[in-house]
């Protein structure tokens, strides 16, 4: 049985708040990089969770939870340095690392399950909305670690999407799970109107 880590971003500024953190925003009754740690766990896999220079909020916002915090002395640099935190702290014999960026609040543990269960060896499998549109998480098969580990920036693992795109297979889940990311105070609001808070 194939063994995939998922690495969870957290380590990002949350600029785009005008001071808020989108991380700590409440979804379904708790700080949304604790729910997220929630539903990575629940899938049955091990959790790595990337976090800016200790101690913060958020890395208290997961006291008593079983995952590896990781800080990232350079997260201001780009995620880059996130995805290359996560990497460098994978235990030997990882198969595969999903890669789910951690202000996505809908997607869920089955997404997540569902996603570590369809992973063939080899392949990058990458989350999609309903209509086909390529989104998050993406699993990432262990022969690409090494160009992981080498990124450079803030366009995240990008680069080796584009340079190994023939290996990809696009994952739909459901609706808007795998594209629906909240970066703004009105991203936050403009989704609480719809009535997705309580997932």
């Amino acid at each position: 049985m194939s063994v995939i880590a998922v690495l969870l971003l957290a380590a990002g500024a949350s600029s785009r708040m005008r001071g808020g953190d989108k991380l700590l925003e409440p979804v379904a009754g708790q700080p949304l990089v604790r729910l997220m740690a929630a539903r990575a766990l629940r899938a049955g896999a091990p959790v790595i969770v990337t976090l800016p220079p200790l101690p913060n909020p958020r890395a208290a916002a997961l006291t008593e939870m079983p995952v590896a915090r990781i800080p990232v002395q350079d997260a201001s640099s780009g995620m880059a340095a996130s995805i290359k935190a996560g990497v460098s702290s994978l235990m030997p014999g990882t198969d595969a690392l999903m890669i789910l960026p951690a202000d996505m609040p809908e997607v869920d543990a089955s997404d997540i399950a569902a996603m570590v269960a369809e992973w063939q060896p080899g392949e990058i499998l990458r989350g999609a909305g309903a209509d086909g549109t390529p989104g998050h998480p993406v699993i990432f098969p262990a022969d690409l670690f090494e160009e992981l580990g080498g990124l450079q920036g803030d366009v995240g693992a990008r680069e080796v999407l584009v340079r190994h795109r023939a290996r990809i297979r696009l994952f739909p889940l459901p609706d808007r799970h795998a594209l629906t990311d909240l970066d703004t105070p009105e991203d936050w609001a403009a989704w609480r109107q719809h009535g997705d808070a309580d997932l």
